[in-house]
């Protein structure tokens, strides 16, 4: 059964008694290790999600579970420092329900990054990669269950998931800035087990890039209600089979840690132009 619309109306309600008429319009989804741009928003108000009425927790590791309301590069920013992802053992709808209550709040465009395995050979380990498109064919929908007109269409288009305009900012930023860009296709996996090689196989046969657990059912959810999407993963690993150890946890962290100044130029960059 989907979640009532009041439930986001009041989440909604909430914090914008918090903002004191502040209005944000861009939402950013910060992923794993890369949570400190959220430190970086000026005039912050800082939500925690277990504040607000109807939000769900984030319990993955370096997910700090707080909303930063404020001005960064310029622009009128909703940071979220941290996500929900369906392995913590939430429903999709309740994986994107954060992202509706910042669309009811006036974000209108969404910036959505993710640490990701690499699934293309001829890449390494630290690259950041645009996200041009993404493969999500075995798991539900944010949409499923009784659709809410309120944000959108019964059936959504999902040709451009990721804006074209978005991603030619993304290039021209990158470009201005020297950093190496991959452009890519993302291939969403449930987890929380990292992918087995056999299935990095299969999603690079089926033309992924690169190989996580979040971002797809997001994408999805801000198409659904009028959103501009631009994504970026910060490839933090090779996936299984690519490379001649296990993955880990700590090897995620420490490749993002690294490559992390770099993405916050990146991100900021792309907010200037927007």
């Amino acid at each position: 059964m989907a979640i009532p619309y009041a439930h986001y109306e009041q989440s909604a309600a909430y914090i914008r008694e918090r903002l004191n008429g502040f209005i944000p319009k861009v939402a950013l989804i910060l992923g794993s290790g890369l949570g400190p741009i959220g430190d970086l928003v000026e005039d912050a108000v800082v939500v925690p999600y277990g504040e607000i009425p109807h939000f769900k927790t984030s319990t993955a590791p370096g997910h700090r579970g707080r909303l930063v309301f404020g001005t960064l590069a310029g622009r009128r920013v909703a940071v979220m420092q941290g996500r929900m992802h369906h392995y913590e053992g939430y429903s999709y709808e309740d994986t994107v329900y954060a992202l509706r209550v910042l669309r009811l709040l006036g974000c209108d465009t969404l910036i959505v990054t993710n640490a990701a395995g690499c699934a293309n050979p001829d890449w390494h380990a630290g690259d950041l990669m645009l996200i041009t498109d993404q493969i999500k064919l075995f798991s539900e929908s944010p949409l499923r269950g009784e659709n809410l007109p309120e944000f959108g269409t019964r059936f959504p288009d999902a040709s451009y998931l990721y804006a074209p305009r978005l991603r030619e900012i993304a290039r021209t930023a990158a470009a201005e800035q020297g950093v190496l860009l991959r452009e890519g296709v993302y291939f969403y996996c449930y987890g929380p087990q990292f992918e087995t090689p056999a299935e990095v196989r299969a999603a690079r046969l089926l033309g992924g890039d690169a190989v996580g657990m979040s971002t797809a059912p997001e994408a999805i959810a801000a198409a659904h209600c009028g959103m501009e999407t631009l994504g970026f993963s910060m490839l933090t690993n090779m996936a299984a089979g690519l490379q001649d150890h296990p993955l880990s946890e700590e090897e995620v962290i420490e490749t993002g840690n690294a490559a992390r100044e770099q993405f916050t130029r990146l991100v900021l960059g792309c907010l200037e132009r927007l």
